[in-house]
């Protein structure tokens, strides 16, 4: 199963929607967002007619840090809950968490996927064979790029795609 994973979109509504874009054309299975919307107003993106359609490619996201407005996005993202989030896709276990060090041995045990963000910083790295996958910052406000990734479930490995 292929899956789109974004962090950090910061409100940045033109490289949100854009990221949604490219990932229609994907057919993908689910959209990740591991949190740092930070406003209802770009979540929106999120569930509307830019979105992949949510019956073939249902959304799972979870709050960051910079999530303060939860009440609106709660609204929004009915699905939007505090971290960790476990959730099976392609018959493999995925944690998602905002910050890795938000994230227990417990919280652990059993994943196949942990999915984070907060850094802004691109990781995809294999430990002890667990993929290890940060997006990196749909934004770009920190690292001057944009990106999201294409998680590939049954192949295990991720790709960094450039959203701008």
């Amino acid at each position: 199963m292929k899956v789109a994973v974004i962090a950090d979109s910061h409100d940045r509504v033109p490289a949100l929607r854009r990221a949604l874009e490219l990932f229609r054309g994907m057919n993908i299975g689910a959209v990740l967002h591991a949190g740092d919307f930070v406003a209802p107003f770009a979540a929106k993106l999120l569930v509307g007619p830019d979105a992949p359609d949510p019956a073939t490619a249902p959304l799972y996201c979870v709050y960051g840090n910079n999530d303060g407005e939860r009440v609106g996005l709660k609204k929004v993202l009915a699905g939007v809950q505090d971290g960790p989030l476990r959730v099976t896709l392609g018959g493999k276990n995925i944690v998602m968490h905002h910050w890795i060090e938000w994230l227990k041995p417990a919280d652990l045990a059993g994943a196949d996927i942990v999915v984070t963000g907060h850094t802004h910083e691109i990781v995809i790295e294999s430990r002890d064979g667990v993929l290890y996958l940060n997006p990196g910052e749909c934004c770009g406000w920190l690292t001057g790029r944009c990106t999201a990734a294409l998680l590939d479930t049954q192949a295990m490995s991720a790709e960094i795609i450039d959203v701008c």
